[in-house]
C-alpha cells in the first residue's frame, strides 16, 4: 500500500501584537523626557531671551530712530558713526587694543609658563602673577590711576623713571632761582645770568638770587659767608638773598640767609670759558687769577627744572598705559592655561629633540610652540573678545582730560548713551557695531572648538 501523505507543516503563529504596543511606550518615555529637560531648560531660555535677545533686538531696532525714538532716520546713526571724529578715535584705539593687548598677554603667559618649569619657586611664582585676576577690574584701574601718577613722589612708575634719570643726569637744586631787583647779574640768554661787568683780582664778588624756597635748598647747605679778598684770585659768594621773616638788605650778605652750595661758576672772556668753580656748602667760590677781568656766568645747568618723569597719562602714552595694566592682569590667565597645555605636551618629544642636538631655542620654537597652538589659539581669541568690550579699566585710569585720546568703543557706547547729553539711538548704533566686530570671533572660537570635539 502506498505510504500515507506527509502532513502540511502547521502555520506559523502571527507575532503577538505587543510591538506597537511596546512603540508606543517608547515614545510617551521620550516626550516624557524632553518635557523633563524643556522644563530644566526654560528658565535659563528666558532668562537668556530676556537679558541676551530683547536686548539686541531691541537696540538693533532703536538703533535706526533718532535721539527721542520717534523719528526713523534709517542709517543715519551708522553714517555718523564714520563720520564723528570721537567715534573713529575709539574705534582706532579699540583695533589697537585688540592687535597689541592679547598678543602681549599671551606672548607674557607663554615664557612664563615655559620658564615657570625650570625653577623651584615656579609655583610661587605663578601664584604672583595669577594675583591680579583676583582684583576687580575697578580697583585695578585705581591702582594703575596712583601708579602712573605725575609727581614723582606719588607714581611709581616716574618715581622710578626719575630716579634712573638722576642717577646720569642730576637735576638742578635751583630750578626757580633769578636775579632780583638791582642785581649785578643779567640775563645771558638760554637760561644763564652772567655779570653785568667784568671781575677783578683781590674784589670779592657778590652774586645775589631769589626765587628758591629755604626747604628746598640742598643738603648740607650752610649759611653764606662773606668771601675775602686774596690776591691774584677771584673770589666771591653766591647765595639766596632773601631773609626769612623779611628785613635784610638787597644785594648784601645777611646773618641768616643760605647759600648756595654746588652751583657751578664760570668765567667768560671773548666767548670762551678761562676758568670754572663750584661753590662751596656757604656759597663761597674762588677762581684762579685767569678769571681777571672775566665776566662771570651762571650757566643755564644751574636753573634746569627738575626732571618730573613721562607724562603716562597724556595724550600720546594713555592708550599704551592702560594696555599696560590689562596685560597686569591677564598676563597670569594666560600663564595658567598655558601651563595646563605645557603639562600635557609629551617629555619624550622633547627629550629626543635634545638628544639630536636642538638646542633649547629651537627646541621652544620647533616642538613646544607648535604642540600649544591650540591652547594659545584659546588663549587668543578669548582675550581679543575681551578687550573688545573693555570699558572699566579705561573709565578708570584715563583722566577726563585725556578720555578722548584714550577712548575705545565701550567706553563711547556709555558716554553717548547716558548723561545729560544722551543719544540712545546713537549709541544703539555703536553697540550693534560693536555686536558685529565681536560675532566673527566668536564664530572662529566655536568652529574651533568644535573642531577640537570631533578629534
Amino acid at each position: 500500500m502506498p505510504a500515507p501523505a506527509a502532513a502540511p507543516a502547521p502555520t506559523p503563529a502571527p507575532a503577538p501584537a505587543a510591538a506597537p504596543a511596546a512603540k508606543g511606550v517608547v515614545s510617551a518615555e521620550a516626550r516624557r523626557r524632553r518635557l523633563i529637560a524643556a522644563a530644566f531648560l526654560l528658565p535659563a531660555l528666558v532668562l537668556l531671551g530676556a537679558l541676551v535677545v530683547h536686548p539686541i533686538g531691541y537696540s538693533l531696532y532703536r538703533s535706526f530712530f533718532d535721539r527721542s525714538g520717534d523719528t526713523f532716520v534709517g542709517g543715519d546713526n551708522y553714517r555718523e558713526i564714520l563720520s564723528d571724529d570721537t567715534i573713529r578715535t575709539a574705534l582706532k584705539n579699540t583695533a589697537l587694543w585688540v592687535v597689541f593687548a592679547p598678543a602681549t598677554a599671551t606672548a607674557l603667559g607663554l615664557i612664563f609658563a615655559v620658564l615657570t618649569e625650570r625653577v623651584r619657586w615656579g609655583t610661587a611664582f605663578k601664584l604672583l602673577v595669577f594675583m591680579p585676576m583676583a582684583i576687580s577690574m575697578l580697583a585695578a584701574g585705581i591702582i594703575f590711576r596712583l601708579v602712573y601718577d605725575h609727581d614723582p613722589d606719588r607714581g611709581v612708575a616716574n618715581a622710578v623713571w626719575v630716579g634712573v634719570h638722576d642717577t646720569f643726569a642730576e637735576s638742578s637744586a635751583f630750578p626757580k632761582a633769578r636775579p632780583g631787583r638791582d642785581s649785578p647779574l643779567a640775563d645771558a640768554g638760554g637760561g644763564a645770568f652772567i655779570t653785568r661787568d667784568p671781575v677783578r683780582a683781590g674784589t670779592p664778588v657778590l652774586l645775589p638770587l631769589v626765587g628758591v624756597a629755604p626747604e628746598a635748598l640742598p643738603d648740607g647747605t650752610r649759611t653764606a659767608g662773606r668771601s675775602n679778598a686774596v690776591p691774584g684770585k677771584v673770589t666771591g659768594t653766591v647765595w639766596q638773598d632773601f631773609t626769612r621773616g623779611g628785613g635784610g638788605a638787597a644785594n648784601v650778605v645777611d646773618p641768616t640767609e643760605q647759600g648756595f652750595a654746588g652751583m657751578r661758576i664760570e668765567a667768560v672772556k671773548d666767548g670762551r670759558v678761562v676758568d670754572t668753580a663750584t661753590a662751596a656748602a656757604d656759597g663761597t667760590f674762588t677762581l684762579s687769577a685767569k678769571a681777571d677781568g672775566a665776566l662771570l656766568r651762571l650757566p643755564a645747568a644751574n636753573f634746569r627744572e627738575a626732571y618730573a618723569g613721562v607724562q603716562w597719562l597724556g595724550p600720546a602714552l594713555v592708550t599704551p598705559a592702560v594696555i599696560g595694566a590689562y596685560v597686569w592682569m591677564w598676563a597670569g590667565f594666560a600663564m595658567v592655561l598655558i601651563g595646563a597645555g605645557l603639562a600635557a605636551v609629551p617629555r619624550e618629544l622633547l627629550e629626543a629633540a635634545r638628544v639630536d642636538g636642538a638646542n633649547e631655542w629651537q627646541v621652544f620654537r620647533r616642538i613646544t610652540v607648535p604642540l600649544l597652538a591650540p591652547v594659545l589659539a584659546v588663549v587668543l581669541v578669548t582675550l581679543v573678545i575681551n578687550v573688545m568690550k573693555i570699558f572699566d579699566l579705561v573709565f578708570v585710569i584715563a583722566p577726563g582730560a585725556v578720555q578722548d585720546d584714550a577712548n575705545v568703543l565701550a567706553l563711547q557706547l556709555y558716554r553717548t548713551s547716558f548723561g545729560t547729553d544722551a543719544d540712545p539711538g546713537l549709541g544703539s548704533a555703536i553697540a550693534v557695531l560693536l555686536l558685529v566686530l565681536v560675532i566673527p570671533v566668536m564664530l572662529v572660537n566655536i568652529r574651533r572648538l568644535r573642531r577640537e570635539g570631533s578629534r
